[in-house]
């Protein structure tokens, strides 16, 4: 118990340095309108199968799910404290880690309904293969991987010091797991669970792997560097800015976005040559996705409550007000919409990823209104 409290309050404190409360600036397009969740929204995940939005209520230990088509919203109940938030839309189940008390909630996403099981200590991440059905929970303290079969069986796979960004291939059924204390990644076989391990920077943070190309990029928060590790097992490292956080791919043109969050912005990488350019971003940018079809890339900026859109073709850039401490986000590449989980006023805000402004209007109903059906 005393390992858990320890390691839940290190994610807290880990939480507090990057919460900055500063009022958007004037001349930020579009005016805010948010959806209401659960508290302290801290993980979401998009299934666009059946364009439902799923919240990690870190407060409340609560899913918060949105119907994307209405907005209505219904509240689940987890564990304790949910950090991370992982969807199948082959099989439409979802997988929620409750840090708090060592375990993963699975959702039927038709239903609702809930099942849970042990995964280990102080769990802090999850990805799912949809071709195998099998799920990845890195457990922070136990320096393991739990693996979980679509029929429920469970083992544990060792791993690096203190794992925790996991990202899956679902071509070559490769898991990809960020040892924080140990700098390196752990390489899964998911046919046989045998392990190979990849040394990269100082305090590997976030993961992303290029199915096209099969390169996995892998952002070292204090070395300021990417290393870049090909599907055979090589590496080789790449120099950004300070205190990469965050990291997306476009697999259509090969480029990679990278957040820098003291810096206050991102580094473009051309995932053929390795060259480098930098686009300033707003403070504190935490979080990155990619709409491969547009080509926009979008970044929220938790010290200034604004996201920031950057168009790939044109490298020019606009800004969007946000809630209070946007941290993380999440797009539905069918409908083109952008969801944003506000840490601090407990809101989501809905991007228009057409139009580029806040979703308003036409099946965007008031705070009041979702609240009511509840």
């Amino acid at each position: 118990m005393l390992m858990k409290f320890v390691s839940l309050s290190v994610v807290m404190i880990s939480i507090a340095a990057f919460l900055v409360w500063v009022r958007p600036s004037s001349g930020i397009a579009g005016l805010t309108t948010a959806l209401p969740t659960g508290s302290t929204p801290l993980a979401l995940a998009v299934n666009p199968a059946t364009n439902k939005i799923y919240v990690a209520n870190l407060g409340d230990g609560t899913v918060t799910v949105i119907d994307g088509t209405t907005n209505a919203a219904t509240e689940i109940p987890v564990g304790i404290h949910p950090i991370a938030v992982a969807v199948n839309p082959v099989n439409n189940k979802i997988y929620v880690v409750n840090h708090g008390d060592g375990t993963l909630t699975i959702i039927d996403g038709n239903s609702n309904s809930t099942t849970k099981t042990d995964v280990g200590m102080s769990p802090v991440a999850v990805a799912v293969n949809p071709v195998t059905h099998k799920v990845y929970v890195a457990g922070q303290l136990d320096n393991n991987v739990t693996v979980i079969d679509e029929a429920g069986k469970a083992a544990k796979i060792r791993c690096g010091v203190s794992p925790g960004a996991i990202e899956i291939n679902s071509v070559t059924n490769k898991i990809y797991v960020a040892n924080n204390a140990s700098n390196d990644v752990t390489i899964i076989d998911g046919d046989n669970n045998s392990t190979a391990t990849v040394a990269v920077g100082v305090h590997p943070a976030a993961l992303a792997i290029n199915t096209a190309t099969n390169q996995v990029y892998v952002a070292n928060r204090d070395s300021g560097s990417i290393t870049v590790i090909d599907d055979a097992g090589s590496a080789r490292s790449i120099p950004v800015r300070t205190q990469p956080v965050a990291l997306a791919v476009n697999s259509a043109n090969n480029k990679v976005y990278v957040a820098n969050a003291i810096t206050n912005d991102v580094t473009v990488i051309d995932g053929t040559t390795g060259n480098t350019h930098t686009i300033a971003t707003g403070n504190t940018p935490l979080s990155v996705a990619v709409n491969s079809v547009t080509d926009q890339i979008y970044i929220t900026n938790q010290g200034s409550n604004t996201v920031t859109i950057l168009d790939g073709v044109s490298n020019t850039v606009s800004t969007i007000a946000a809630g209070i401490s946007p941290r993380a986000l999440a797009l539905n590449p069918r409908t083109g919409r952008v969801y944003v989980a506000n840490l601090i006023d407990s809101t989501l805000t809905v991007i228009d990823g057409h139009s580029n402004n806040v979703a308003a209007g036409g099946g965007l109903h008031s705070r009041e209104s979702i609240e009511r059906r509840r």
